[in-house]
Formats: C-alpha cells, structure tokens, sequence
C-alpha cells in the first residue's frame, strides 16, 4: 500500500495526479474463505481489517450487494459521541470514540476527524435533572462530560432560540467536549483501503442469496456470484439483519425503519458545536464546507425505504425552525435516510449466535456510526476466539432471554 503523505500529494502534483495505484483491488469471489463479512459498510470493512490485522487471518472476504459505504454508513450524519447512562454502554461507546481519534494516523486516511463537542439541551426542568443524573454517572466512570447553564448554553450557540416563551425554552444542557463529527465514507475506504492492503478481499455487486447450514453450524453462503465455502459468517448489514438471519433460521428481536438526514446550502461559519435536541428530535451540526446537516428522529412505522416521509421531514425541519429562526430562509440541497435496526432495549446485538459459526453486528439503532471501529474491532476478536469481547460480552442475543436489558433510550439523545 502506498502511504499518503504531504511529500507523495507534492510528487503526485508534479505529474498531474495521473499515477496513483488504486486504493483497492476488485478482485473475483474465491470459492471458499476462512471467514467472509457480509456487509461492505463501516462495521464490515472494520471487522475485516482487525481481523486480518490483529488476528492473522487474510483470507476472508467482504460482500457488499451495492458499493462500499452506500448503505448506512453513507447516510449518517457522522456523529461520534460516547454520552451513554449504563457503563457497559460508555465503556464500549467511549473506546470507539477513542479509537476514532486516532483512526487517521493508524489507516494513513483522513477521516476529517472535528472534535466540535457535542451540547444536549434541557428543555424542561425535569429534563435538566435528567442530564444532571446522567452527567454525574459519566463523570464517576470516568468520561468527560459537564452540565452548562442557561447562559453558558447562550454564549456557546448564539443562533438558539433563548427567549423564556419559546415553545421549547432552553433550561440548560449537558456537554461532551470530545464529541466529533468525522467524513463517513471516508472511514469506509480508509478501512477498505488498509484491509486490501492486508490481503482481503472486497466484492462488491455480491448479493447473498441463501446461508447453507449442517449440523447446526454454517458451512457456506449462496451469493449472485456463486456459491462459496466457509465456517464462519459475520452479518453486517444493519436494517437487512432480519432477511439475513431468516436465512440461517433465526429471527431476530429488532425493527428496521427510516431514519432522515438532510443538508443545507453552504454558508460561511456560524455554529461551532454539535447540538442535540431530545425533546424535538432535532440535531444540527456545521460541516467544513458551511453545510448544516440536520437529523431527526426515525419514522414513526417500519419502513425499508431510503427517502423516509414527507411528513418526517416536515416534523425535523419545524423543529429546526423553532429553535434556530434565523435559518429559516435558508435552502434545502438534498434528503435521504438510511434504514436502522432498532433492538428493543435500544442497545446493540454482537456476537454469537445460536448457530456455530454465524455472528452478529445489528440493533445499533442511530448509535451504528460512532461504533464502527468499536464494533469490527470486538466482533473481529469474537470471530477470531469464538468467544465475546469482554466490551460486547453485556451485548449478547442471549440477553433478551436471561432479561439482561440495557435500556439506553433515555441516553440515546434521539428518538428511540
């Protein structure tokens, strides 16, 4: 792999940019793996990465029925957080967003990592005692976290509607400082890019048709591609957990539907944090372009739709309107939404399953992004050792029977 750096970007100009290698190869599906990802998002291309990296093992291989990073890790808005109430949940939240402050250097890929700090608003005073719970459990594990009054709130987002008869007045908030926004696909290729480099390789347009199982333990995938052999299968593929799991018999306690994002025109820089807004289910960030990108909270009925509601999007941008009235009259460039896999606790499921061989990453909710190196780096272990990670370990499918739940609504900061 050839290292980026200032001196190669130099030597690259000299002759017009014209001689740069292909980040990855597009090699042909083999027809058997010691291992193979099923997903070629974030979390798939992560685990195949560490896998190779840390656990030796090369000859696996990523499938992905679309492109890289056109799933949901594509349609995020990029947000990296680790403001969780349960301290399995910041444990595992907080070494992700470790992970990502270092993810450029160790993938020699700039991710355009912006530690903008993330600010959740109280909207009521019941709500600010909330956060004062939440703030304090933070801190006694320890995570950086602070409660910001009124006027603190004020003179960090001048653009907040502060007056005391807003519709959603403003009591006060809590604040991470270490909250980031990031480039979502270039995390994809910067994985893709180093795990090519390590030797697996990535299919794209390979469609899984059918999961072959004898013995109770997996022995091969049926794909558009053909037919491929291997022991061990990892489903990474978010909202489509479901249809994939029914192929190996399983079914899974999660509900896939539409979560919007948006995009304003660009203007110049006006509003230097991440903002939350629980009580409307509204977040809004800068990006370095000037764009505001606006989330929202998911649709309110199962969907597999990428275009989400109309009446979703009317609900997010009044929101925003509320709250910031001097974005108003500013343009809309473009919507989407992604589909989230929603567990019913509202915290993930990784690791094993009830068949050998078949493992997990799904129920991340609208937490699937700021996981990513998290997550492949613990499902990768829990492939390699065929035993869970001790950060995933709380996060088992075995949970929903034992009545282990980790309840994180509340600590989500959006609408589920």
């Amino acid at each position: 792999m050839k290292r980026y750096s200032a001196l190669s970007l130099l030597r690259g100009a000299l002759n017009g940019h014209r001689n740069w290698p292909e980040a990855w190869r597009n090699p042909a599906l083999k027809s058997s793996y010691d291992a193979v990802i099923v997903g070629g998002g974030g979390h798939g291309l992560a685990t195949a990465y560490y896998l190779a990296k840390q656990h030796g093992m090369t000859h696996i291989a990523v499938l992905e029925k679309g492109w890289l990073g056109g799933g949901n890790t594509g349609r995020n808005t990029a947000v990296s957080r680790s403001n969780y109430f349960y301290p399995e949940s910041t444990r595992f939240f907080d070494h992700a967003l470790r992970l990502y402050e270092g993810l450029g250097r160790e993938l020699n890929f700039n991710i355009m990592l912006s530690q903008q700090g993330i600010i959740g608003l109280a909207s009521s005073r019941h709500e600010l005692e909330t956060y004062r719970r939440w703030v304090t459990a933070m801190q006694l594990q320890p995570v950086d976290a602070e409660l910001l009054t009124r006027d603190q709130v004020a003179a960090r987002v001048p653009l907040l509607n502060m007056s005391r008869r807003a519709r959603y007045p403003v009591y006060g908030a809590f604040m991470q400082q270490r909250g980031a926004i990031s480039r979502h696909d270039a995390v994809a290729w910067g994985y893709a890019r180093a795990a090519d480099a390590l030797g697996v390789d990535i299919i794209q347009h390979c469609e899984v048709t059918g999961i072959d199982i004898a013995g109770g333990a997996v022995c091969g995938l049926r794909t558009s591609q053909g037919t491929v052999r291997t022991d061990k299968v990892a489903l990474a593929v978010a909202g489509h957990s479901s249809g994939l799991a029914a192929m190996a018999g399983l079914r899974l306690p999660i509900e896939s539907q539409a979560l919007q994002a948006m995009v304003t025109e660009p203007v110049k820089p006006c509003f230097e944090h991440i903002v939350i807004s629980p009580a409307v289910h509204c977040y809004l960030s800068q990006s370095d372009r000037g764009e505001f990108v606006i989330g929202g909270g998911t649709d309110l009925y199962p969907s597999y739709g990428q275009r989400g509601s109309l009446r979703g999007t009317e609900a997010v941008l009044g929101a925003v309107v509320e709250l910031y009235p001097s974005l108003s009259r500013m343009k809309l460039m473009r919507q989407w939404a992604g589909i989230v896999d929603i567990s019913p606790d509202t915290s993930p499921i990784i690791g094993k399953t009830p068949v050998t061989g078949l493992y997990l990453s799904t129920g991340w909710g609208t937490g699937g992004y700021k996981a990513i190196p998290a997550g492949g780096e613990t499902l990768a272990f829990t492939m390699a050792e065929d035993r869970p990670h001790e950060l995933i370990e709380p996060f088992g499918l075995d949970r929903f029977v034992s009545g282990r739940l980790i309840d994180e609504g509340a600590a989500s900061g959006v609408a589920h």
